[in-house]
């Protein structure tokens, strides 16, 4: 944001005639003749302080309000991306490991691999194509509707089902060749146990490691998805702030994002201990 072409200031007063005096004061009050490494220890010292500052541009606008208002969206974008990407590659990843080798499996395998070959900006706009512009069905843009967040999540969702319906087939017939399974079996136990209570609890381990992962990046990916359906995230806020030089509210969303993958990861270390109980925190 320092080596990039543009001066805040100049945006801020816009067309307004001023003096060089007048842009040199307001540079001054915002701390912008300061050096970069000055002007960041400024804002990590009052981010201890839990002080995030006012927006350069949008003057008098308290950042913490812009982010929690903005998180706020891309947090429901992001869950409801994750839940329809849960529902999907789950039980198409268990049954074809189940029917290897069949027409399922191969159909289940060629649509993974196209969806995780596709930019999730592409299927969105695909969608819009489909359902806002053919059969007017779904809007658009915005966030004025509860229908409006259906085809962002689903953009979002499509490439993480594609990934983790793979991981899932994978660590399934890697489990199902165990002896324990086998085992598990020859007890009489029933299939659906077999492949519920025994199998899939213990593909489950790198399954959500992925997820774990995977949700912090949805949180990145939403940033386009957002810009193409104009969805008033934290994404596009970010965006906004980009384009206007509003180094401020760059600093905070990132922060935001990096803090959201730290807690994402730790939450992940903690469900290993309820899906396999040989992993135990001393």
């Amino acid at each position: 944001m320092q080596l990039a072409p543009g001066d805040p200031v100049r945006l801020l007063v816009g067309q307004a005639y001023v003096t060089p005096e007048q842009l040199d004061a307001i540079r001054e009050k915002w701390g912008l003749n300061d050096p970069w490494y000055v002007q960041y220890w400024t804002w990590l010292s009052n981010l201890v302080r839990g002080d995030l500052g006012t927006s350069i541009i949008r003057q008098g606008v308290p950042i913490s309000d812009m982010i929690s208002e903005a998180a706020l969206m891309t947090l429901r974008l992001t869950v409801l991306s994750f839940l329809i990407s849960l529902c999907v590659a789950i039980p198409v990843g268990v049954l074809a490991a189940i029917r290897r080798y069949s027409w399922f499996d191969y159909g289940a395998m060629l649509g993974s691999t196209l969806g995780v070959a596709v930019p999730n900006y592409w299927i969105g706009l695909m969608l819009i194509l489909i359902f806002s512009v053919h059969f007017r069905v779904l809007p658009a843009f915005g966030a004025e509707s509860p229908k409006s967040i259906i085809m962002p999540a689903a953009s979002l969702g499509v490439g993480l089902a594609a990934t983790l319906s793979r991981l899932t087939r994978s660590s399934m017939l890697e489990v199902l060749g165990q002896d324990y399974i086998r085992t598990a079996r020859s007890k009489g136990l029933r299939e659906r146990s077999v492949i519920i209570r025994h199998a899939l609890r213990n593909a489950l381990i790198p399954v959500v490691t992925s997820f774990g992962l995977s949700l912090g990046w949805l949180l990145g990916g939403a940033v386009v998805i957002e810009s193409v359906f104009s969805w008033p995230g934290l994404g596009r806020l970010m965006i906004d702030s980009i384009n206007i030089r509003d180094i401020t509210i760059v600093q905070a969303g990132l922060l935001f994002f990096a803090t959201s993958f730290v807690v994402i990861n730790l939450v992940v270390d903690i469900i290993y201990t309820l899906i396999d109980p040989r992993v135990r925190f001393d």
